[in-house]
């Protein structure tokens, strides 16, 4: 209530100190985990998508063998234990996979990663949509509808 005052005032009588508070606001308001999160859970969809696309790119090549990103779940419990991670910084780790393997030793199964490549893209359409109502949220919260 008092930051809604606060906010009225400035606009009416003060339009510079009401962009400062307004820019101050939103730096606090990136520093959200909750935004973190949706962000480190887009990064983690575009990890998935590219070696995905690795995997489809090598799966003529004889020997190659398939990587596979960490599960996002994973990731988040190894960010929580290690609090020197930061979560919007830290990398996927990719692990090979196993499986049948082709007769010249390449195991990438083009139905597995068009499966992983679909996951991804809901994934990243997951984390995008709520990052952008999050946001939304915050600004109606805040007064400001744009």
């Amino acid at each position: 209530m008092l930051q809604a005052i606060l906010l009225n005032f400035c606009s009416t009588y003060s339009p510079i100190f009401s962009k400062l508070l307004t820019m101050e606001a939103l730096g606090m308001i990136s520093d959200l985990d909750v935004l973190k999160t949706f962000g480190a859970l887009a990064r983690h969809a575009a990890e998935s998508q590219r070696v995905s696309a690795e995997n489809v790119a090598n799966a003529a090549n004889p020997g190659y063998r398939a990587e596979a990103v960490e599960s996002f779940e994973t990731f988040m419990k190894r960010v929580e234990a290690n609090p020197s991670l930061e979560m919007t910084k830290a990398e996927f780790r990719h692990l090979k996979t196993e499986g049948p393997s082709a007769p010249n030793g390449n195991n990438v199964s083009l139905e597995q990663e068009l499966f992983i490549s679909a996951e991804a893209s809901g994934q990243h359409e997951l984390a995008m949509s709520a990052y952008s109502k999050t946001i939304g949220l915050i600004k109606a919260a805040l007064g400001r509808q744009r």
